[in-house]
């Protein structure tokens, strides 16, 4: 693995970041997040955050695109500007878009390393499987 690829992943990887994912899901009760690996827990976070199709579709404009975008999302989706600022913030929170402000407007794009450093952590993953046997359940 390239060294930048590696130094971008540990910043994605941030224990302060991910120990606080940790205290937030601990306090709902619903899991016991803190007892899994900062690594387990960003690959979370990231699925979470690729698991509504609105925020698939939001991705794929931004991919599409390939700059920053402001209101032109709330155009090309049957969303609401409220639904579509509550999805680009998750999508920011699971780091993989980032927003700059200009004037009265947040423009969005691909964050590349945080990019980069999610497609490795869920690689590693999806890499990870291999059929040993023709027998499965």
């Amino acid at each position: 693995m390239p060294y930048t690829v590696l130094k971008e992943l540990k910043k994605f990887l941030n224990p302060k970041i991910n120990r606080n994912i940790a205290i937030h899901f601990k306090d709902m009760g619903a899991t016991k997040s803190g007892e899994f690996s900062v690594k387990d827990n960003t690959i979370a976070k990231i699925a979470k955050a690729l698991s509504h199709p609105a925020r698939v579709a939001i991705l794929k404009i931004l991919i599409k695109r390939q700059a920053c975008i402001c209101g032109d999302i709330v155009d090309e989706l049957p969303l609401s500007q409220s639904t579509i600022s509550q999805h680009l913030k998750e999508l920011k929170g699971a780091g993989l878009i980032k927003g700059e402000i200009e004037g009265v407007t947040i423009c969005y794009c691909i964050d590349e390393k945080q990019w980069k450093a999610a497609q490795v952590l869920l690689n590693d993953i999806f890499s990870s499987y291999k059929k040993v046997g023709n027998e499965c359940c």
